[in-house]
C-alpha cells in the first residue's frame, strides 16, 4: 500500500518500511507520529484521491532520528562595487521510518 502524505508543506509518497527526511518536528526519537492529511492512497489497482484529503486514513510512523542537511551557501554580489557578503543556513530534519498505512 503507498499513500501521498503532507507534511511541513510538502507532500511524500510513502509505503510501510520507508526512510524520510522531513521537516523538523518536536518529538523525540522513538516516539510514534501519525500523520491525517492523506492526499492519496493506492493499493495495488484501487485508488482513493481526496479533495483534499482521504477521510479516515491514518499513516503512522516512528522518528528514528534529528539531525541537520548539508550547508546552503549564499552569496550576494554586486559588480564594480566591492561588495560581497557570505551567508549560509543548516535545515533541520527529521528522520521517519513508515511503519502503518490504513485507510
Amino acid at each position: 500500500m503507498q499513500a501521498v502524505i503532507k507534511t511541513g508543506g510538502k507532500q511524500y509518497r510513502v509505503s510501510e518500511g520507508d526512510k524520510i527526511r522531513i521537516e523538523s518536528l518536536k518529538a523525540e526519537a522513538g516516539d510514534i507520529v501519525e500523520f491525517d492529511q492523506i492526499l492519496m492512497l493506492a493499493d495495488g489497482e484501487n485508488s482513493k484521491v481526496g479533495s483534499p484529503v482521504v477521510d479516515g486514513s491514518k499513516v503512522s510512523g516512528k522518528v528514528i532520528t534529528h539531525g541537520r542537511g548539508r550547508k546552503v551557501r549564499i552569496i550576494k554580489f554586486k559588480r564594480r562595487k566591492h561588495h560581497m557578503k557570505h551567508q549560509g543556513h543548516r535545515q533541520g530534519y527529521t528522520e521517519i521510518e513508515i511503519t502503518g498505512i490504513s485507510g
